[in-house]
C-alpha cells in the first residue's frame, strides 16, 4: 500500500534503525515466520491490519489503540485480527531496545513479511513514522464499505493515490 506521498516520507529511510535498533527487522521476520506456521490466515489478516490503519489517518497505528470508541472497536473494524501478533512483536522489540521502535514502523514491516511469506515480493519499507495518540471510532467512516458501489469505492482509493488494480490487490473485488 502506498498512497499519496506526505510531508513525512522525506524523513522516512530504509535504514531508520540500523544503530538505535538493528535487530527489529529481523524479530519482525522471525515472529511472522513462527506465527505463519501456526496459523497461515495471518497473512492476509495482517495486511487487513495495515489497510484499515492505512485509510483512516495514515500509518500511524492508531488501528492499534484499545479503548472504548477507538477504531479498533469501530464496527467495520471488529473483524479484525492480528493484534496480538503486533503485540508478541513489540513486546519482543522492546526487551532489546526499549522506546525505540514505533508500533506503525512494527505493522508496516510485519504486513510486508505477511506478503514475502506467502510468496509475494519482498520491497524495503522506509522506517521513522510516529505512533498516533488519537484513535476514534468516528474516523473509520473513511474505509470502505461492503455496501459502497464499485464507483464509490473505485473513487475512496482514488483520493488515496490508489487505482484499480490496488483495489484489486487489496479489496479482492
Amino acid at each position: 500500500i502506498v498512497p499519496s506521498r506526505s510531508k513525512v516520507d522525506q524523513f522516512l529511510t530504509t535504514s531508520y534503525y540500523s544503530k538505535a535498533c538493528p535487530l527489529a527487522e529481523s524479530i519482525v521476520q522471525a515472529t511472522m515466520k513462527a506465527s505463519f506456521r501456526l496459523h497461515p490466515r495471518i497473512a492476509p489478516a495482517m495486511l487487513k491490519l495495515l489497510f484499515s490503519d492505512c485509510f483512516v489517518q495514515g500509518y500511524d497505528a492508531s488501528v492499534l489503540i484499545s479503548g472504548p470508541n477507538t477504531e479498533r472497536t469501530a464496527e467495520a473494524n471488529l473483524n479484525l485480527r492480528g493484534f496480538d501478533v503486533i503485540e508478541v512483536i513489540k513486546s519482543q522489540i522492546e526487551s532489546v531496545c526499549p522506546g525505540v521502535v514505533s508500533c506503525a514502523d512494527i505493522l508496516a514491516l510485519a504486513a510486508r513479511e505477511a506478503v514475502v511469506l506467502t510468496k509475494g515480493p519482498y520491497w524495503e519499507v522506509k522506517l521513522g513514522r510516529r505512533d498516533g495518540n488519537v484513535s476514534l471510532a468516528a474516523n473509520v467512516k473513511s474505509l470502505p464499505s461492503q455496501t459502497d458501489s464499485l464507483t464509490e469505492m473505485l473513487r475512496i482509493f482514488a483520493n488515496y493515490g490508489l487505482n484499480t488494480e490496488d483495489f484489486v490487490a487489496l479489496i479482492g473485488q
